[in-house]
């Protein structure tokens, strides 16, 4: 069993899986984003839902400290990893959080085991198929690494022109400098690929409706990687989730300062 104040490697799904667990309150799984590594700091256990909750946070197959097993990953895989990671946190039901890739993840999670599940939080992410993908980053990786930051930034947040960044140059270096930082020298590069080319074929749409837990949708109205549409698109197969757009691109909880209570309030609420 994973106990409440923990960090280090566990056997999850056959994989040797680095996991943290910490902060107060019930338990929320999350499930983090595309090249997410629990090294990199702050993360998500220093955001606000660490006060609140005791959350469990995991690096994915091939990323951070988690094993890279051979062979192609498909999404499933990682569903069953978060599964079976659940299964080390306890028996009952728990709230779940999806972000970005971790909200894909989460979408097959809750259509695989949604016996696992309290109430989930899809944020800032897409269903695939008739509801569209999210933006295709695999395809940023052919490109020189500033041409990559650039796209990636402009397309994080829609508001990022090329006028906007001529007015605000200075704004502009930072984000670049921030987004040179995040990515790690030691990665594991095999493992990252793996991620993004399961996260091209994902594709949950078709199988949405059959969702029962509460789910709560979350986004930002200036997002280029999960557009709002998309959004609106995963709302359209859960008649009974809520859907909330905020004042931001694809770090809308960033961005937004109300982004965060809501979500917490949602949660402690369901």
């Amino acid at each position: 069993m994973l106990t409440q104040e923990q960090a280090g490697f566990f056997q999850v799904n056959g994989l040797r899986m680095y996991v943290e667990r910490a902060g107060r309150g019930e338990t929320l799984l999350y499930i983090s984003g595309t090249g997410a590594d629990l090294r990199n700091k702050p993360n998500q256990l220093d955001s606000p839902f660490a006060g609140r909750f005791n959350m469990v946070c995991f690096d994915q197959r091939g990323l951070g400290q988690t094993q890279n097993p051979e062979g192609p990953y498909a999404m499933a895989d990682y569903a069953d990893d978060a599964a079976a990671l659940l299964d080390l946190v306890g028996p009952e039901p728990i709230r779940v959080i999806g972000v970005s890739f971790g909200g894909m993840v989460a979408q097959e999670l809750a259509i695989r085991y949604p016996q696992k599940i309290r109430s989930l939080i899809l944020a800032c992410t897409s269903s695939g198929g008739t509801g569209q993908p999210s933006f295709p980053l695999h395809e940023l990786e052919a490109l020189e690494p500033l041409d990559r930051i650039k796209r990636n930034l402009q397309i994080s947040d829609t508001r990022r022109t090329d006028d906007w960044i001529a007015e605000n140059p200075e704004q502009w270096q930072k984000l670049v400098e921030i987004s040179k930082a995040g990515r790690r020298s030691d990665r594991d590069v095999e493992g990252a690929m793996k991620q993004l080319e399961a996260r091209k074929y994902h594709d949950t749409f078709d199988r949405l409706h059959n969702l029962t837990m509460p789910v709560l949708l979350t986004g930002g109205r200036f997002d280029g990687i999960a557009p709002p549409d998309n959004m609106r698109a995963v709302a359209e197969q859960l008649p009974d989730a809520e859907l909330r757009l905020y004042e931001g691109g694809h770090l809308f909880f960033l961005q937004d300062r109300q982004a965060y209570p809501d979500m917490v309030d949602w949660l402690l609420a369901h």
